[in-house]
């Protein structure tokens, strides 16, 4: 099960079982029950960014992936409704 946790980023890849640190942060919102300021943050390490990032934008969601910043763990901005997958590498 991929983790589903909206709490600030902790360091860890949200993929479930994965151990390793997480150098993406996916920040994404289901426009079906969140409103445009309700982001949700997954982290990910190079090998789940894109597997964890193809299954939130299958279903459709704003997915915004950036480099993760352990330094720089603050909250997400919105992402607006127009907003596709993108980030560098993802």
């Amino acid at each position: 099960m991929i983790g589903l946790s909206s709490a600030a980023p902790q360091g860890g890849c949200s993929r479930a079982g994965c151990r390793e640190s997480a150098t993406w942060r996916i920040d994404w919102r289901n426009p079906k029950i969140h409103s445009e300021g309700r982001v949700k943050t997954w982290l990910a390490c190079d090998e789940h960014v894109e597997y964890l990032r193809d299954f939130l934008a299958s279903r459709s969601f704003p997915v915004r992936v950036e480099a993760f910043d352990r330094a720089d763990a603050s909250p997400a901005a919105p992402i607006g409704r127009d907003a596709g997958s993108g980030g560098d590498g993802a």
